[in-house]
């Protein structure tokens, strides 16, 4: 009896320590089942309504809808909008990054803080920022009135709106990949005889590439499917100051709803190739931290 004691309490255990792992067993999936309910509610059932909506009729009006003359005006400003907002950001992040990733002054805190701004600020405070600044009552609106310049309801204030909200991708990608690589190789091209810009094209660009496209990616996205900022600054006049998102928006208040949801799929189309490229960029990344 005293032989069998031991086993029949360390059998017991055992017996008890098994119980709350086949208790729990159903907690992982229980979570992983709120999950998809909860996408399905936020992203997936409404993005399938908007492609179901787009095509009810068929494919030939959702491609009539696509040659519309407004349509093709306001995907034609927001394609412009991006191709200057995309170039500034990016000659701003590398430069931001730079400044940044190697050196080390007063301040630099403070210089970050001002760069993830637009994530922290609501768009459309942004663009009342931008209403505040170069508005007709604005700070600087008597003397662009004066030199008859139009910053509000007009192109350049389009401009202003798209550029600060997509201002920190860049700069935010590119700045922890300088801090990785470091400085030796760079000052190893110096000490060569190499130029700054030899050094930047030969050393630097190669090493950030990853990060660099991966910013890229993000700050095309946001800046061709902004709305609050640039509806606040543009007016959102037809054929003049009207961006594809804000496209969308008025053709639905006009019920227009088929001509507003063909616009909304092919804003979700380049949400899906930005997710793509994103993907890939990521999974040249991990490779790259492997090798």
């Amino acid at each position: 009896m005293t032989v069998n004691e031991p086993r029949f309490h360390s059998s017991g255990s055992n017996t008890d320590a098994a119980k709350p792992k086949q208790q729990n067993s159903w907690v992982p999936t229980l979570l992983i089942g709120i999950a998809i309910a909860y996408l399905a509610l936020i992203q997936y059932i409404p993005a399938i309504n908007v492609f179901f909506q787009a095509f009810k009729k068929g494919i030939g009006p959702f491609f009539a809808n696509l040659t519309h003359p407004a349509f093709l005006h306001a995907a034609w400003l927001t394609l412009i909008l991006a191709l200057i907002a995309v170039p500034l950001n990016t000659v701003f992040g590398l430069c931001a990054a730079w400044a940044i990733a190697r050196h080390k002054f007063p301040g630099r805190a403070i210089v970050l803080s001002i760069i993830d701004l637009p994530f922290s600020i609501s768009p459309v405070v942004a663009g009342l920022m931008i209403v505040l600044l170069y508005g007709r009552n604005g700070w600087f609106g008597p003397f662009l009135q004066a030199h008859d310049i139009k910053i509000i309801f007009a192109f350049p204030g389009m401009v202003l709106a798209t550029a600060f909200v997509s201002m920190p991708f860049v700069a935010r990608e590119v700045i922890p990949v300088l801090e990785e690589f470091g400085s030796d190789q760079e000052e190893a091209a110096k000490t060569l005889g190499a130029k700054d810009w030899q050094i930047f094209w030969r050393v630097t660009l190669p090493s950030i590439r990853w990060g660099l496209l991966y910013g890229l990616i993000l700050t095309n996205a946001r800046a061709m499917g902004e709305f609050g900022a640039v509806s606040v600054v543009s007016g959102n006049i037809a054929d003049k100051t009207q961006s594809l998102p804000l496209f969308v928006e008025d053709a639905y208040k006009q019920y227009e709803t088929e001509a507003a949801f063909s616009a909304a799929v092919l804003l979700g189309l380049l949400a899906v190739v930005t997710l793509i490229l994103k993907e890939i960029l990521e999974r040249k990344t991990r490779i790259k931290d492997v090798e």
